[in-house]
């Protein structure tokens, strides 16, 4: 591979760095309209649900928040728009919403020829299954014959289909549309078995259940659902700032900066921290955006490890344990490309 001078790159960068950076029609959308519309789903406790207030909360809708913080340097210009599994696409594809942050996973498909772009990855999920303990059963392998409640327009359709197929079972689909409905079916009996991502299911058990204590979730973890937020292609400089947003939500926390901490960090002598915070200008200008945008998103939402450990981690009550989502260093996957 041909080798640049650092010279000749820095002098690129120079160049770049001067005439700045052109707003897609996505992103003066946004601006002009002075607030991020973002679709989250209809209610999954630790990922986006609504208290009685209608204040809504959990990972997906910090991603939210961190991005309008990037944007306007305020965390709450954001209007949240819940939406079902069918109708997620849908709402983005028209411009109902600007970003869609609603626990859907990354495929080839979705990608491309549904005209958008996954910009990260803010979970790493698998297919799971939920049972009653009546039930008796301890493995999926045991669910021949059984019935099955379902989200239609989903990954997790096209799984449990592929699972059966290939353990040569069957098994009796009860698809319903509404998330509401299907758990509601499941905890009424109609269905043996409530599949969906295993972070969905134990954020079921520990919100919906009459009874929690009453359901396990069986060890096997069917498939690869890398959950993460999406926006229509045409708008590069929208999905990079995307993008970066939760790149670092995630360096902040490999770099020890916190929503407690961050006035105390600007005064670091690290020159990583310097340029992460904007105390070394640059990073900002890049991408179209305040040079303080990494320290608005940290102050106001707070890294990837602290909105995690809230929302679904230890410090809440499904005490979900960071697992693949740790960081790189700690032996997760959440790994940041660098701030610089």
């Amino acid at each position: 591979m041909r080798r640049v001078s650092m010279a000749t790159a820095a002098s690129l960068a120079a160049i770049f760095m001067s005439t700045g950076v052109m707003a897609g029609q996505d992103l003066e959308a946004v601006k002009k309209r002075g607030s991020l519309i973002c679709g989250v789903t209809t209610g999954v406790a630790g990922f986006a649900s609504a208290d009685s207030q209608g204040k809504w909360a959990g990972l997906d809708v910090d991603l939210c928040r961190a991005v309008a913080a990037a944007i306007f340097g305020d965390a709450g210009k954001l209007k949240i728009v819940p939406t079902t599994a069918q109708q997620r696409f849908t709402a983005l594809q028209s411009g109902e919403v600007d970003l869609l942050a609603r626990n859907t996973t990354w495929t080839l498909t979705r990608d491309t020829a549904l005209g958008f772009d996954f910009t990260s990855i803010n979970y790493y999920d698998g297919q799971g299954f939920m049972v009653p303990k009546k039930l008796g059963v301890k493995s999926a392998k045991e669910l021949n014959g059984a019935t099955v409640c379902v989200a239609p327009g989903t990954t997790t359709e096209l799984n449990l289909a592929d699972y059966f197929r290939a353990n040569k079972m069957t098994f009796k689909p009860v698809v319903i549309e509404k998330l509401e409905e299907v758990r509601a079916a499941f905890f009424a009996g109609r269905c043996d078995v409530y599949t969906t991502d295993a972070s969905a299911l134990y954020s079921t058990r520990v919100a919906n259940a009459p009874n929690p204590d009453d359901y396990i979730i069986l060890p096997e973890i069917i498939s690869k659902e890398p959950l993460g937020p999406l926006v229509r292609h045409g708008d590069n400089q929208f999905a990079d700032i995307v993008r970066w947003t939760l790149f670092a939500q995630i360096e902040a926390e490999e770099y020890g900066i916190t929503s407690k901490n961050v006035d105390e960090m600007m005064k670091s002598d690290n020159p990583t921290i310097k340029r992460i915070l904007g105390v070394t200008p640059g990073m900002g200008k890049a991408l179209g955006v305040d040079e303080k945008w990494v320290y608005n998103i940290i102050k106001q939402v707070g890294n990837y490890g602290e909105s995690f450990e809230r929302n679904v981690g230890m410090g809440s009550p499904l005490k979900i344990d960071r697992g693949l989502n740790a960081l790189w260093t700690k032996g997760g996957l959440q790994y940041a490309p660098p701030i610089r």
